[in-house]
């Protein structure tokens, strides 16, 4: 898992599935921030906002206008399906489902797919739990994820 953690986290152009207009909902918006805090060139997805945390967003990942290397999905596990698809249709070979307390954005059939297809998928856990932009916070939270499962041992 350590290992996958820090081949994501070596992109630097990494979208985000499922930002919300209000930041205050919804994890991914967190995954967002952090990411640009850290240096990152992020890209938000949503097909319902036009702009995000001040930042254009794109109603899908074929709409952004130059390609991402990464993605983490932050929706409901049955939208997982579709963003999964989606990378392997436009060659990303990186993805991130989302999960903290309770399943996330984890769909085991969008794991399946996109490894079937050669993508290295991590099915659990948080991006901000890992490498650089990780807190003290979120090392907790691996830690006590990693015991439930939420954060896989093995990608």
């Amino acid at each position: 898992m350590k290992q996958a953690a820090e081949d994501f986290l070596s992109h630097k152009r990494i979208a985000v599935t499922g930002v919300s207009r209000d930041p205050k909902t919804h994890g991914a918006n967190m995954v967002y921030q952090r990411l640009r805090e850290r240096g990152y060139d992020v890209v938000a997805i949503n097909p319902n906002a036009e702009t995000v945390e001040g930042d254009p967003c794109y109603p899908d990942l074929a709409s952004v206008p130059a390609p991402v290397e990464a993605v983490v999905i932050g929706t409901r596990p049955k939208t997982a399906e579709a963003t999964m698809h989606e990378c392997v249709d436009l060659g990303i070979t990186q993805v991130w489902m989302h999960r903290g307390p309770g399943k996330g954005s984890v769909s085991e059939k969008a794991a399946a797919y996109g490894r079937e297809h050669g993508l290295t998928v991590i099915p659990g856990g948080c991006p901000c739990m890992f490498g650089p932009t990780a807190d003290g916070g979120h090392k907790a939270m691996r830690w006590m994820f990693g015991l439930t499962g939420n954060v896989p041992k093995k990608v």
